[in-house]
């Protein structure tokens, strides 16, 4: 038997993306953003309005990166989520994380987070959100076996819209475009 829910928030894992820009003032800006996806294989789509602070910077410098979360650091990550760019002018400082320049875009890479995406501002799509494409990605090489980024080591955290926890995702359970090949 099924039951319905009251939800339309459903889709589960969601990724916990944190989303870096500039202030005017050069300080680090980061939001927490758990609506956001691949659109096509060069570019990323955030579902973000234009009243977070994090937006109006993407519109200001025409650039962004945006990293994936760890279980390591939840807490900080969880942070940058609760409290607004608009409200609190010390918010990155505060979170205890660190950042350096990309040397690709206009925006900060934020140390601590195994990957991150550096991408140029394309469009606010009034459907979508913001839209960038992706220019350049980097991993820290604690997360890397060889030349090959390996996802366990990522720890990568995902958000639950059913309760609003945190879950680790890590663990290998199968082989894409192989497994299913055994019921041809």
């Amino acid at each position: 038997m099924r039951k319905n829910i009251k939800t339309t928030e459903a889709i589960f894992p969601m990724p916990v993306l944190m989303v870096a820009t500039y202030n005017e003032d050069d300080s680090v800006d980061v939001m927490n953003a758990a609506w956001g996806m691949m659109l096509d294989r060069r570019e990323i789509v955030l579902n973000l309005t234009e009243t977070h602070k994090t937006v109006k910077n993407i519109l200001k410098r025409k650039a962004f990166t945006v990293s994936i979360a760890d279980s390591k650091n939840v807490v900080a990550a969880d942070y940058l989520g609760v409290v607004s760019g608009n409200d609190v002018k010390d918010k990155f400082e505060k979170s205890g994380l660190s950042a350096l320049k990309s040397e690709n875009v206009d925006a900060p890479i934020i140390s601590e987070f195994p990957i991150c995406m550096e991408c140029e501002f394309e469009r606010l799509d009034s459907e979508f959100g913001v839209v960038g494409k992706i220019i350049n990605v980097t991993a820290d090489e604690r997360v890397m076996n060889g030349d090959v980024v390996d996802v366990s080591l990522i720890d990568a955290i995902c958000f639950d819209p059913y309760t609003h926890g945190y879950y680790r995702v890590s663990d290998r359970v199968g082989d894409a475009f192989k497994d299913g090949l055994s019921l041809k």
